[in-house]
């Protein structure tokens, strides 16, 4: 029995939702979770359906059927298999929290990705990631070598055929064209202090200010910097008791958790771009289940 999902955006319509769900009938498939939110602002309608198929149909007869479908309400489909990891490269610097929680929630099957790459502008986690059977690419960056370093970078990319990057705290700013042609397929972690706290150390900052609240936001790169469509945020409470090092702690936990949601919410295909924000639809059963323990 193969598990797939299909994803959907088009113009809102009446009978969107009955032809999928007639075609995918059809086919002999059967719907196990539904998601739809009908946007009145921007009249964009998403979708994004799970289904399985015990008759054996494969992707490729289920998109080459549904184009006609499809070309009735103007829609933009991708189906999925389920089974299929998604290839990512993971970019770090010189603070590895967010690495090394990556790095073992794929070993464990707790994200389905397939870490094809490491690269970074220091050689502070080579042995590590090397010693996990993954690539490890140091490719320095300054202002005079920027552009060859992101050729380096994109070939890294593009030679592993990965399909997405994920910014695990790399302290680099990507070129505007670099982002623009990956739009949608880079994900940055930073902490949620942003405007109010900008610098190397907002922690510290926020500390001196006495707030109550840190956190973190996980968003999509795009060429204004840290304005990307958002994809998670949380936050946890903190106490006029706690240090600054509390702080710090305490930021990095939560951006390792936001940074981790916000992985799984892409490699499940359940977030769509809706202009400057982002639909994100909810875990589909059984999506968190890990496939290995120990």
């Amino acid at each position: 029995m193969n598990r797939y999902c299909l994803t959907v955006t088009c113009l809102r319509a009446r009978g969107i939702i009955s032809a999928i769900s007639t075609y995918l009938a059809e086919k002999g498939c059967n719907i196990t979770a539904s998601h739809q939110f009908d946007d009145p602002d921007t009249s964009q309608f998403f979708t994004r359906l799970s289904f399985t198929s015990e008759e054996g149909v494969g992707l490729a007869e289920l998109e080459q059927d549904f184009a006609a479908v499809a070309a009735g309400h103007a829609m933009d489909f991708a189906f999925h298999d389920d089974a299929t990891k998604m290839k990512v490269v993971i970019m770090v610097s010189r603070f590895g929290h967010c690495l090394n929680d990556l790095l073992y929630r794929a070993r464990i099957g707790a994200l389905p990705i397939e870490i094809v790459a490491v690269i970074s502008n220091h050689m502070d986690y080579q042995k590590q990631v090397v010693n996990a059977d993954i690539p490890y690419h140091c490719i320095k960056v300054t202002k005079e070598n920027k552009p060859e370093a992101e050729a380096a970078i994109m070939a890294v990319v593009e030679e592993a055929g990965a399909e997405l990057i994920v910014l695990a705290r790399y302290m680099q700013i990507l070129s505007d064209e670099m982002c623009q042609k990956m739009s949608g397929r880079i994900i940055n972690i930073h902490h949620s202090f942003l405007p109010s706290f900008k610098g190397a150390a907002p922690y510290k900052q926020a500390f001196a200010k006495g707030v109550k609240l840190i956190g973190a936001t996980s968003h999509y790169v795009t060429a204004d910097l840290d304005e990307g469509p958002i994809i998670e945020q949380d936050i946890v409470r903190v106490s006029h008791a706690q240090s600054a090092d509390d702080y710090v702690s305490l930021g990095r936990d939560v951006e390792s958790q936001v940074l981790s949601r916000a992985i799984h919410a892409h490699v499940h295909h359940r977030v769509f771009v809706n202009g400057s924000k982002t639909v994100v639809f909810p875990a589909p059963p059984g999506s968190y289940s890990s496939e290995r323990m120990g």
